[in-house]
């Protein structure tokens, strides 16, 4: 067949073909060159061979689409196509039709070719989706839409780069965008994933790409690369006039039993200018945009996916779904796994929780599990720390709750870098601000701290309460040092947060970092009194490093600039006497010493030799 149609190709010119093209629109008498002009459009043929026969070709049937026969017939249909097999140009549409379907193959070949040229695929695309406008009696033709999506999704190449100008140059239009939904829907309901349990040993062989795995993970990746790249609705909701593809009105079909219901019910909503309201066009939008989603999340997803999906579903999936309660399972879920995908879903959850009505119990011990320190050095950690404000924002919220998460939060600050300090005591001033039955956690001093600073009320209350001790036996629970709190504790309710302090907090009043030693004491303000205090903003902090932190040092303007003077060259950063039982001199300037050390104990011997010497002189002269 190849050598046939080079031999064709060899024979015919660019002359000859539009010849060909031009006899063909002119009169039936040669329709016979409709085969010929077809077997020119395939992968092998010349470029310029392949374009002149498709503009003959896409120029003949657009003329005569509206009059062909449906490519399948209903019951009805085959009895009256019975009763025209007789009938001459019955015979001759019905030719037609099958040299159309040919044609359609045979561009959808061509489009997913390797050998064709980036141009050649454009002007294919163009063609197909001309059909796909006018391919069922001037109605949009979903068979064809639908074939090429599919071949889209299971061909064994990537074609990212086709999908891209698909939905740059045809998802603007409302009813392309309808079908989309509807052929992603009925794809990812009927990809076959029985083959990940059932060839779990062939995938174990090494041979990744043809293995089902692999197949079906690649399959995903394109569904989601169309259905992410198709536009919202949300900026033609005030819009009278819906721009469509078709300009038969609004999505509607004939022969195809994939929509006839809902061909139905668009024809009911239609009034008498054939054009279905703006209210109408949203709704029916909504509903196939969630069944194309769900069906799409109920599959098998890739990580590298699913965490795209958490990325983006708080604000491109949810606000335009019909109902987006139906999501609280698969984002509780989500949020079970923990880590980092626990912290992306966390943005879907809290608006279905807060805008939606969701009940989610175990919410708060999750978030409470997900405050370890490497979420403060994480890719998404300003999203998280922002809804971690908002989530404790609640005035009813338990104070053992609010005390908990404080309690962590200072833990925390103790061992991330100072950008993470600064974003936890501005977490935490937010908390004392808002539940002022935590202000204790403040002012709570050990008892004989309090002994020496307080007034002698105080202190008679602490030493009649130390008399009373003095009968119990565990007297080691009220020695000074001992926290209460556990840290260890995944429950905040065990945690014993509201028995402690934070103590972690007057800590950092000496941190190294000198921008956290001066925000912590905005903390010494009277934070009960809500008239004269406000929140501080997360966002100003949440997404702060070590960079930052410089930037904002070196643009400071110092007044007064600290100056230190030693006697004696410093040899090392930290004296001895800040740190008793340490040493930060080096092995040389260690032997340095003792060797003057030792000179020093022997001149100084010496000297209390000739001392004692001059006495004994003395005393015996």
């Amino acid at each position: 067949m190849a050598s046939m149609l080079s031999t064709k190709m060899r024979k015919q010119s660019l002359k000859e073909l539009k010849t060909l093209g031009q006899q063909l629109l002119s009169s039936r008498a040669h329709v016979n060159n409709l085969p010929l002009l077809i077997t020119f459009v395939s992968p092998a043929s010349p470029p310029q061979h392949l374009l002149e026969s498709l503009l003959s070709l896409q120029s003949f049937f657009t003329s005569v689409l509206r009059q062909l026969p449906p490519a399948s017939s209903s019951k009805k249909n085959r009895v009256d196509d019975e009763s025209k097999k007789e009938n001459p140009e019955f015979i001759y549409k019905t030719w037609l039709r099958s040299k159309f379907d040919e044609l359609v193959r045979s561009l959808i070949n061509v489009l997913f070719s390797m050998q064709s040229e980036d141009t050649v695929r454009e002007v294919v695309l163009d063609t197909l989706m001309e059909f796909v406008k006018l391919g069922n009696n001037g109605r949009f033709h979903y068979a064809i839409y639908h074939k090429l999506l599919q071949t889209i999704v299971h061909s064994a190449e990537s074609v990212d780069s086709l999908t891209d100008l698909l939905a740059s140059k045809y998802f603007k239009y409302i009813d392309v965008r309808y079908f989309t939904y509807i052929s992603l829907e009925k794809l990812a309901t009927t990809l076959d994933v029985k083959d990940i349990f059932d060839d779990k040993a062939m995938s174990a062989n090494g041979n990744d790409e043809n293995s089902p795995i692999a197949s079906i993970e690649l399959r995903i990746h394109k569904i989601h690369h169309i259905i992410s790249n198709i536009p919202s609705q949300e900026g033609n909701i005030e819009k009278s006039e819906h721009e469509m593809w078709s300009g038969s009105g609004f999505p509607s079909q004939e022969g195809s039993e994939v929509l006839k219901t809902e061909d139905k019910k668009l024809k009911s909503d239609k009034n008498s200018n054939n054009v279905l309201s703006a209210n109408t066009i949203v709704r029916k939008m909504k509903l196939k945009f969630t069944k194309a989603w769900i069906a799409f999340l109920r599959l098998p997803l890739p990580i590298d996916i699913y965490k795209e999906v958490l990325v983006i579903m708080h604000q491109a999936v949810i606000p335009f779904l019909s109902n987006p309660l139906m999501l609280c399972d698969f984002l509780t879920r989500s949020y079970d796994i923990g880590g980092v995908v626990s912290v992306m879903a966390l943005s879907s959850l809290f608006i279905l929780m807060t805008q939606h009505g969701l009940e989610y119990p175990n919410f708060y011990e999750k978030l409470y599990a997900l405050l370890v320190p490497s979420i403060f050095m994480a890719k998404h950690r300003a999203k998280f720390l922002q809804l971690l404000d908002s989530c404790l924002k609640s005035p009813l919220l338990p104070a053992y709750l609010a005390a908990a998460f404080a309690k962590k939060l200072s833990r925390l600050s103790l061992l991330v870098p100072p950008s993470g300090a600064l974003v936890i005591i501005a977490l935490i001033h937010n908390l004392l601000r808002r539940h002022p039955s935590i202000n204790c956690l403040v002012h709570r001093e050990d008892g004989y701290g309090t002994k020496e600073n307080g007034s002698k009320a105080e202190r008679e209350i602490i030493d009649t309460a130390d008399e009373s001790e003095e009968t119990v036996t565990n007297k080691s629970s009220r020695k000074p040092g001992i926290d209460h709190f556990n840290n260890e504790e995944i429950n905040p309710v065990k945690s014993n947060a509201m028995r402690s302090s934070l103590w972690e907090i007057d800590t950092l009043r000496h941190h190294y970092c000198p921008p956290v030693s001066r925000f912590v004491l905005s903390l010494e303000n009277d934070l009960t009194v809500r008239a004269k205090t406000t929140d501080i903003n997360v966002t100003d902090f949440s997404s702060g490093s070590y960079a930052t932190i410089f930037g904002e040092e070196i643009r400071r303007r110092v007044k007064q600039v600290p100056l230190a003077f030693y006697k004696t060259t410093p040899t090392s950063l930290f004296s001895e006497a800040d740190f008793s039982g340490w040493t930060f001199k080096s092995e040389e300037i260690k032997e340095n010493n003792t060797e003057n050390d030792g000179k020093r104990t022997l001149n100084t011997s010496e000297e209390n030799g000739d001392i004692s010497a001059k006495r004994q002189r003395v005393e015996c002269s």
